[in-house]
């Protein structure tokens, strides 16, 4: 069971489903400060949070998505979460780097933040800090 399933969202979802709820973007944010560096903003209809630039989180409706990797998608897939999905005209994608967070998640600040410093560890192995240079 995900923090809030808000269900596959797209183009013939009902944009309160699609839109991050404010409230639950407010509480979010406010569990996760601990974090520090912790930036966020609105994207394509929901919320993204990033650390030091490097996004790991995001809400689309009430549901809190954290970035995966092959190493922590399992502890996901074992809690009952799934991937991100909307609906294009072709059918339902599934965006396998984001799963919805675990519901016991919100119980626990200390288990929240060591949710997503794996998401954010996660997020990290895969986009380098620095540009890799270029040669001519």
């Amino acid at each position: 069971m995900a923090i809030h399933l808000s269900g596959i969202v797209g183009p013939s979802a009902r944009l309160d489903t699609m839109s991050a709820s404010a409230s639950f973007v407010e509480h979010v944010r406010d569990l996760l400060s601990p974090i520090g560096a912790l930036t966020d903003g609105s994207f394509f209809g929901g919320h993204a949070f990033k650390y030091r630039q490097v996004q790991f989180a995001m809400i689309m409706g009430s549901t809190l998505y954290f970035r995966v990797n092959e190493r922590t998608r399992k502890a996901y897939e074992l809690k009952g979460s799934k991937p991100f999905s909307y609906l294009t005209k072709k059918g339902v994608v599934q965006v396998r780097k984001y799963y919805a967070a675990p519901a016991d998640l919100l119980e626990s600040q200390e288990q929240l933040l060591t949710w997503a410093r794996q998401a954010i560890d996660a997020e990290q192995a895969i986009t380098p800090s620095t540009p890799p240079s270029r040669s001519a």
